[in-house]
């Protein structure tokens, strides 16, 4: 865990979701001076009573912080606190660092980059992985792309955010391209997890003993043992939401289309999520993709 730094800065953290609250009290934990801002003031609030500062706008937190770290949830939103009404890019001083830390399109980043280069503004290409005790543990992971002096400007906040930090590129681009590998994985790591579990409970076997015999077994996974856990719990409060996955897996597909390259099992565990959400449950869990499967008795919450 990073709990110290030698050079307090004041740092901006866009979205305090799952992941970016984490992130904010990492920050915040390691000596930096964080402001936050989020579309629900009341979550600024909040930060601020735990020592943190809240923002009422993004112009307030672009006059406040040289260093901006934004986890919001997608390419439309990261353009809107941008260059959307009253966004950021109006406001940037010149040699401030905007670390955009979305699994978006790599060739919309590699735009970004250049967009806010002719502002004379530093782009990290910084998307994130590891959950929301990792972020707020320090621990997560960051796959980083960016010209040397964005990473000059801001290592030690980087540093402070999380246990990885792998410099994969000198220009935007490969952060984005190594993140929605690890998504494509993930997903299909998730949709199996759910398809195995489905199968066992359609068989009648008793789930919490399918769950103990798979995680101390050769077809265990990371996602089966996190995911599996929610639905034997019965809960499917969101931590990463079928809507993401239905969004993730389509960039990854996207990127492979441009360049013609079949991915069987990243389309199959795509129409899963898609069949998930189309059914009512995009915002649920990514474990409730376990619901599109007939003829099953789910465990209910506690």
């Amino acid at each position: 865990m990073n709990t110290t730094t030698s050079s307090p800065r004041a740092v901006g953290v866009i979205g305090l979701g799952a992941m970016g609250a984490g992130m904010a009290q990492s920050l915040r934990r390691a000596g930096h001076h964080v402001h936050a801002y989020d579309v629900r003031p009341e979550a600024a609030t909040a930060f601020a009573a735990q020592g943190g500062t809240a923002c009422a706008t993004l112009a307030d937190m672009a006059a406040a912080c040289g260093i901006i770290v934004s986890v919001v949830v997608n390419a439309r939103q990261t353009e809107s606190v941008l260059f959307g009404e009253g966004g950021l890019a109006a406001s940037l001083r010149p040699g401030s660092v905007f670390i955009m830390c979305s699994t978006v399109d790599p060739n919309w980043s590699i735009a970004l980059e250049a967009r806010l280069q002719a502002l004379g503004v530093h782009y990290l290409d910084a998307p994130i992985s590891g959950g929301a005790a990792k972020a707020a543990a320090g621990q997560m992971t960051m796959m980083t792309a960016g010209r040397p002096e964005a990473y000059d400007a801001c290592a030690d906040v980087l540093q402070a955010m999380a246990g990885k930090v792998y410099r994969l590129g000198s220009s935007a681009g490969a952060g984005s391209k190594v993140k929605i590998i690890n998504q494509l994985l993930a997903g299909v790591h998730i949709a199996a997890a759910a398809e195995a579990m489905a199968l066992g409970l359609r068989e009648g076997v008793d789930a919490a003993a399918l769950y103990e015999v798979i995680t101390h077994s050769a077809g265990n996974s990371w996602m089966f043992e996190n995911r599996m856990a929610h639905v034997l719990a019965g809960d499917y409060t969101p931590l990463s939401a079928v809507d993401i996955f239905v969004k993730d897996l389509g960039l990854v597909l996207d990127t492979a289309r441009h360049s013609s390259f079949p991915l069987p099992l990243a389309s199959t565990a795509h129409q899963m999520f898609m069949q998930a959400s189309v059914a009512g449950h995009g915002r649920e869990d990514d474990s409730a993709v376990i619901k599109i499967f007939p003829g099953i008795n789910l465990p209910e919450a506690a």
